[in-house]
């Protein structure tokens, strides 16, 4: 059987957007990625302000763009693509972090997957699910678009409240999913499984790019601290590449919920030691992250999901009140932290020779 492949590179904001055609080379994408078909790249957007590490860079979207364009993949075939949450509006959010004006400089498509036009079918898995059937016993409804289609994930290197970290599995959690996502945050690692399950089913190639050129540390995936790390990695195997991205940020693989589930499934491989890693020798790298800080709104939100509040959860999140805890969310991290601590953050991080990249976009 072969082994899952990971690359990894470490890369300088002179030679990104090349770095990252060696990258995806290296990794043997064009076996994974049948050029007759479409393609969606996947953007992350896990907020709609700029903040470092938070969401898709600029340069990992244009590093592949530029590779497929190169290796002949027709421009045609090859759209972004877009979906929304209740806390984040991705109009806003492609403009702030600079997603628009690339595709735009390619001439790609740019969907979003919510908007009028885009049809959601219902989708009934060949394998056995795990919790979203229970979750949606009227049916999954999943994007007809993305049926057929070859996808990228474009993940960052960053900590996550709900699930210690997050990159490609946790991307296609909006991607998928429709608004009532946040349905499922209670089984948020056995929703992860879930979704990769499907996703080998309705894609014909499935492949990940990851940034780590900021990695965010600390109550993710908005309210982190950003570091400079200068890494980026691929892979055709989602739960490989989230294992080596948690084994760099300092976490056991195994010891994350969706990984292990999903290694157990036979879905990927978790299991560092059975992972062929090349380009960068990672055996020491250790970011020393630490997934266990949290804010108010994460204390908040961790109650209603696994704490004391558990049993208000349905009438909290699915009834007239939910919009409720929308707005509590926009006011907290929109209103009060980015203006009072993250833009200090984001100002800082300007300063160093990614962000100067980032602003020359």
């Amino acid at each position: 059987m072969t082994r899952s492949r990971v690359a990894v590179l470490k890369t300088t904001p002179a030679s990104v957007i090349g770095d990252y055609g060696r990258l995806m080379r290296l990794s043997n994408y064009r076996q994974f990625l049948p050029p007759e078909n479409e393609t969606a790249l996947k953007i992350n957007i896990s907020w709609q302000h700029y903040y470092p590490a938070c969401s898709t860079t600029p340069w990992q979207l244009q590093g592949v763009i530029a590779t497929l364009l190169e290796d002949g993949y027709d421009r045609e075939k090859i759209y972004g693509c877009h979906n929304r949450t209740v806390v984040v509006n991705a109009r806003v959010g492609e403009i702030a972090n600079k997603h628009k004006p690339v595709l735009e400089k390619y001439g790609l498509r740019n969907v979003h997957l919510y908007e009028d036009g885009e049809e959601w079918i219902h989708y009934e898995p060949k394998a056995k699910m795990l919790v979203l059937d229970q979750i949606f016993p009227e049916g999954i409804v999943i994007p007809k678009r993305l049926v057929g289609s070859n996808i990228i994930h474009l993940p960052t290197m960053k900590t996550h409240v709900f699930t210690r970290m997050t990159g490609a599995m946790k991307n296609a959690f909006g991607g998928l999913l429709f608004e009532k996502r946040h349905w499922t945050h209670g089984v948020i690692h056995e929703t992860l499984v879930d979704l990769l399950a499907i996703q080998k089913e309705i894609h014909p190639g499935l492949f990940a790019v990851m940034d780590g050129t900021f990695a965010g540390d600390g109550p993710g995936p908005r309210c982190m601290v950003p570091h400079v790390k200068n890494f980026i990695l691929a892979s055709a195997d989602m739960v490989a590449i989230d294992a080596v991205a948690a084994k760099m940020m300092g976490f056991d693989p195994l010891s994350i919920k969706f990984i292990r589930l999903a290694h157990e499934r036979g879905l990927g491989c978790g299991d560092v030691r059975e992972i062929e890693i090349v380009g960068e020798e990672i055996t020491d790298v250790n970011f020393h992250f630490d997934a266990n800080r949290e804010t108010f709104a994460s204390r908040c939100q961790k109650m209603i999901y696994w704490g004391p509040l558990k049993p208000l959860e349905h009438f909290l999140l699915r009834t007239q009140l939910a919009p409720l805890s929308y707005i509590a969310s926009r006011l907290y991290h929109d209103g009060y932290w980015y203006n009072f601590v993250g833009k200090k953050r984001v100002e800082k991080a300007l300063q160093t020779d990614w962000g100067k990249l980032f602003t020359s976009y």
